[in-house]
């Protein structure tokens, strides 16, 4: 990169499960909440950013520019450019891109980036069926053509289309993404107890995170319209076992599979945020950067192969900077399905794979467990879908300011096959 691009600040809201029906905050509520706690921070005053770019995966039907709605529901102002991006699993980390490229050609000095999705939200649609039954209804004109088209309506066209599961299903090749967590479990002979222990051992790693206040930095507590305070992520499970885990059934394949609810990332509604500023946005505001983002990539591979995006994104940047895998301080890969995580950590170690696919003649080996996810990912705290890419990128920064570190990776498998990574160096 001819220019440094740094990170000055970032936040984000928790994480929350969805359960039964839509969450208590729409995708605009979280990501304002989130960015004006951001902003009010700040030594400048909001309407001096020079652009806000939001990744959204899923935006309301009354919001499909959400980056705009929230740019003026914060207090941005009429003349600051506010855009949505999207690139379905990485629409966080694809802001942040686009907020680098307008630092670097010098269109933009100060960028507030991030992502958002309320899953919970996602809507039901009617089907093709419904649409056609209802275009010929509101054509017609006399009595005798709506009881001719009343007869012809069946019941079965009022059952909904759930657009999530259809969001979360390729079509190219007509597979869900956790079909496509399966195909690389028996790609790489991953069991069901390997998935589960990597599930319990996310679990795990969160709650020792949430213990030790290692999230309570980055997250801006909601409060819904009855006053009650969202403080923390809560889709993580303290009590989370091998047995328990063991109870559920696979969902995407029933009958050979072996991925589960458990094993998978959870859909969740979230919203994260990072400052991105040039050096003279730097100086002229008089910032305190924590971070610089010196490497941005992105690949793409076999949509039925997506879950091994982080891999193919990441070795470029490994190779351009004559690293190894182990010679950056932390890594977060996020755990779209257990199944997907450990798919990565086997292709990084496997010669065949990547003189196949990548181009190089030795597998670099994979991360040590020690620097992956130190602090847990998306199996416990969830996948809210836009805002992942930049949550990673946030939590990485803080977990290189806590050890010590100085560089780390953030990577991210991407429906439809492709993959982002972005490597960061601590500033202290």
């Amino acid at each position: 990169m001819s220019r440094d691009v740094f990170i000055v600040d970032g936040a984000r809201t928790p994480f929350l499960k969805a359960r039964t029906g839509p969450g208590p905050f729409t995708a605009a509520d979280m990501a304002t909440a989130a960015g004006t706690a951001l902003l009010m921070r700040q030594s400048f005053a909001p309407d001096q950013l020079d652009e806000v770019i939001l990744g959204c995966a899923s935006p309301a039907a009354d919001e499909v520019n959400i980056g705009r709605v929230v740019a003026l529901r914060m207090g941005c102002g009429n003349a600051v450019p506010g855009w949505t991006v999207m690139r379905n699993c990485a629409s966080g980390m694809q802001a942040l891109d686009s907020a680098i490229a307008n630092i670097q050609c010098g269109r933009s000095g100060l960028v507030l980036a991030g992502g958002v999705d309320a899953l919970s939200h996602a809507p039901l649609l009617f089907s093709e069926k419904m649409v056609r039954w209802l275009a010929n209804w509101y054509a017609t004109k006399t009595v005798g053509q709506k009881l001719v088209a009343l007869k012809s309506l069946r019941l079965a066209y009022l059952a909904p289309v759930i657009g999530i599961m259809k969001g979360l299903t390729d079509p190219i090749v007509g597979q869900l993404m956790g079909q496509t967590a399966e195909n690389l479990a028996f790609k790489f002979g991953i069991t069901r107890e390997e998935m589960d222990a990597y599930a319990v051992e996310s679990h795990r790693r969160v709650v020792a995170g949430q213990d030790a206040g290692h999230y309570a930095d980055e997250i801006v507590p909601l409060i819904d319209r009855d006053g009650t305070v969202y403080g923390a992520d809560d889709g993580v499970r303290r009590d989370s076992s091998m047995a328990g885990l063991a109870k559920l059934k696979p969902f995407f394949d029933k009958r050979y599979g072996r991925v589960t609810p458990g094993n998978s990332s959870q859909i969740t509604d979230g919203a994260a945020w990072l400052l991105l500023a040039s050096a003279e946005a730097v100086e002229r505001h008089g910032l305190r950067p924590i971070g610089r983002i010196v490497d941005s990539q992105w690949a793409g591979l076999a949509p039925d192969q997506m879950g091994l995006g982080p891999v193919h994104a990441a070795m470029p940047i490994l190779q351009r900077h004559g690293l190894a895998p182990n010679d950056l301080d932390a890594w977060e890969l996020n755990e779209a399905f257990a199944a997907q995580v450990i798919a990565c950590l086997r292709a990084f170690d496997d010669d065949e794979y990547c003189r196949t696919h990548l181009g190089v003649d030795a597998a670099p080996g994979a991360p040590d467990s020690a620097r992956l996810n130190v602090d847990g990912g998306a199996v416990a705290l969830g996948h809210p879908v836009g805002a992942s890419g930049a949550r990673i990128v946030l939590h990485l920064l803080h977990v290189l300011r806590c050890t010590g570190g100085r560089r780390g990776l953030a990577s991210i498998c991407i429906g439809g096959g492709q993959g982002g990574a972005m490597l960061v160096e601590a500033v202290q």
